[in-house]
């Protein structure tokens, strides 16, 4: 039997348009098309984004989290898409108003889709091998390379990984295609999501490589930074906005993507402020729930007025000590993994927000599964 409710007279709500209304538990975007009032669901099937706010385009109202569209006539997607759909709610326009009826003409429409694969959960067995994953961030032009300092302490750290007894992995980030952060958290908090929305719409963004290496392949990361302007390299600040998705969990979810990791730090460059950028580093990842072993980073600056860079890049080929650090700090990250896996330290948890207790994730998984 229909429920019908008043939504107002003609002229104020032509005025309002687009809107979201709550009635019956129903969550109703009206919108006013073509010189007629329309109402649909206003929960986007995708993550549940405000589909009020949306642009409309023809006949389609696109998503303003992650750009799915429906019509606002049926409800359904555009052509190809149209498996998924909201709800359509009918409307009439009455002498004395504009009445919506909160019982749904056709239904919301869920495609059940498989799960990305970055959403697998990571599962190591006790007393496997470490893994140890190397990003570097420096940019450089391929067809025209040059001597990178961070690159060349890297792949020495790395290499005394392996004779340790790791599994090594080495991502270059100039060799990678990817999106810069779109800024869904500026949206809203539940905007930003994990996966991240520019992966699981772009099948091109090569960035899965590093979510891949962080959350679900390394036990230890070695990030290496050469010092630009005083700061991280560009390349290294396009990533880590693309990594809010994995901190963000937290925040919206209080669940932590990082479990028993440990991360360490190279930084060289020309310039000084290696005190400032390692800052940096050390409170974006400790923020992402990595461990640090003793003495978490290395650096390597001739100062700020060292402009000769020939000599910089001279010194730092030539300096065994240099690269025994590099070794000495890969050692010490995987000392301090070893030990977290020898006695399964409890998972990490993230301080308490809006009052909810933090839980691990093998608790989440449950929960999951409980529905």
């Amino acid at each position: 039997m229909p429920t019908w409710h008043r939504l107002g007279n003609r002229d104020e709500l032509v005025a309002r348009t687009p809107f979201a209304t709550k009635l019956d538990r129903q969550q109703i975007a009206v919108f006013h098309h073509e010189g007629r009032f329309r109402a649909i669901g206003n929960r986007c099937n995708h993550k549940g984004g405000p589909l009020c706010e949306g642009q409309v385009r023809g006949e389609f109202v696109m998503c303003p989290w992650h750009a799915w569209e429906y019509s606002l006539l049926t409800g359904k997607g555009p052509p190809g898409y149209d498996d998924e759909a909201v709800p359509v709610f009918a409307v009439e326009e009455r002498p004395d108003g504009v009445y919506v009826d909160t019982d749904p003409v056709t239904p919301r429409r869920l495609t059940k889709h498989d799960p990305h694969p970055l959403t697998v959960l990571p599962s190591r067995t006790p007393g496997a091998p470490p893994r140890v994953l190397g990003i570097s961030t420096t940019a450089m032009d391929e067809v025209n390379p040059r001597f990178s300092t961070s690159d060349h302490l890297l792949e020495a750290g790395l290499a005394h990984a392996r004779s340790l007894g790791a599994e090594t992995r080495l991502v270059r980030l100039r060799d990678l295609q990817f999106r810069a952060c779109e800024g869904n958290y500026s949206k809203a908090a539940h905007a930003c999501t994990w996966p991240c929305a520019i992966t699981e719409r772009d099948p091109a963004d090569q960035l899965t490589a590093i979510y891949e290496g962080l959350v679900q392949w390394g036990d230890v990361v070695l990030i290496a930074t050469p010092i630009r302007w005083g700061q991280a390299g560009s390349l290294y600040y396009r990533m880590a906005e693309r990594l809010n998705c994995i901190q963000n969990q937290m925040t919206i979810h209080n669940r932590c993507l990082i479990q028993r990791k440990v991360a360490a730090f190279i930084i060289t460059g020309g310039q000084d402020n290696v005190q400032g950028v390692a800052g940096q580093l050390l409170t974006f990842w400790g923020e992402l729930g990595y461990l640090f072993p003793t003495f978490p980073f290395i650096a390597h600056s001739r100062g700020w007025d060292a402009e000769d860079m020939e000599t910089n890049v001279r010194q730092v080929r030539a300096s065994e000590a240099l690269a025994e650090a590099a070794a000495e700090l890969a050692e010490r990250a995987v000392d301090l993994w070893r030990v977290v896996d020898r006695h399964q330290a409890p998972p990490a948890r993230p301080m308490e927000r809006s009052g909810r207790k933090a839980q691990p994730l093998d608790r989440m998984a449950e929960r999951t599964e409980e529905g």
